[in-house]
């Protein structure tokens, strides 16, 4: 049962989610607590993602997180790009393409997936070099978004700096703070944390859990979008073209250092319930559809690569 859950996570967490969102709006059953459902999901999408990156970092050594030459390169590829769309988006605010382009952000500065270690792992690359890398990636994006984000998608009613300070105020402690109390606790509580870093199989189940909800965010953000269906699909293909280029060039950058899988996992791979967590919280919620195909998409590939892999 339990390999049978692993083999087809993604599948059930999608057709949960869905039909999860369906139940819950449609069934008269739930009425009496619908409204407390944003509330509900506010406090545990955070939560969820929280316990994920401190059971990944929980297991992390030290010694082992090295930086890495193209380290810098994958950084500057992510916050370049990131920040080129945005400027676009700055430059023409009223452009048609505005969600598409505010979805391929997102797709494009989303931090590795915390299961993406794993993957590396089988597929022959280096486990300490893309634990580094998701450690740098979600510092970058935890200063990243509080920075850019009140520019391209402004609050009418308030002030840059108080937009900015709310992002941060969101972010750090998600992004960040797991990180922060895995090194206290590695300090001066390292029994604890060792008996924590036994439990790596929770945060698979956790997985399950935050993506099954995370699509039925989803779900809801298409369901109640007045946005044209041609740009659902935008959303779509831009998730795809995403996906597939970054796994394209983390390969061949990591190539050049003798570390293409793990170069390759650490652009490709990501942590798509906390794209489409910042989809509806600082975006178009409409957006969070990237997040959701783009889950779909490196998934597929991270499948074939498995079925192939010689550990190259």
């Amino acid at each position: 049962m339990i390999r049978f859950l692993k083999d087809w996570a993604l599948i059930i967490a999608i057709i949960a989610g869905v039909i999860g969102y369906f139940t819950y709006a449609y069934l008269p059953i739930f009425d009496s607590v619908r409204v407390y459902a944003n509330d509900a999901v506010e406090v545990l999408q955070p939560l969820l993602i929280f316990s994920m990156l401190f059971l990944t970092f929980s297991k992390m050594e030290l010694r082992d997180l090295r930086l890495r030459k193209w380290h810098c390169w994958l950084l500057l590829f992510q916050t370049l790009m990131f920040t080129g769309i945005g400027v676009i988006l700055i430059l023409l605010p009223e452009s048609g393409l505005r969600v598409i382009l505010e979805g391929a952000m997102l797709c494009l500065i989303c931090p590795t997936a915390t299961a993406a270690a794993v993957i590396t792992r089988r597929l022959g690359g280096n486990v300490s070099s893309i634990t580094t890398y998701t450690i740098l990636i979600n510092m970058m994006v935890a200063v990243v978004i509080p920075v850019m984000v009140p520019f391209v998608h402004p609050q009418p009613d308030m002030s840059f700096l108080s937009s900015a300070a709310l992002i941060l105020a969101k972010v750090f402690p998600l992004l960040l703070l797991p990180l922060i109390i895995t090194l206290i606790l590695r300090k001066y509580a390292p029994r604890f944390t060792l008996k924590v870093a036994r439990y790596q199989d929770l945060s698979f189940y956790i997985w399950i859990v935050a993506l099954a909800l995370a699509m039925a965010l989803t779900t809801r953000s298409m369901v109640h979008s007045n946005i044209a269906i041609s740009t659902q699909l935008g959303l779509v293909v831009v998730s795809f073209t995403c996906c597939f280029l970054q796994f394209y060039i983390g390969r061949k950058i990591g190539h050049h250092y003798g570390e293409k899988i793990t170069a390759g996992q650490s652009l490709g791979q990501k942590n798509t319930v906390l794209a489409i967590w910042m989809g509806y919280t600082f975006f178009t919620p409409v957006t969070a559809i990237a997040g959701g195909f783009y889950s779909i998409w490196h998934n597929l590939v991270n499948t074939y690569q498995l079925r192939h892999s010689k550990g190259e």
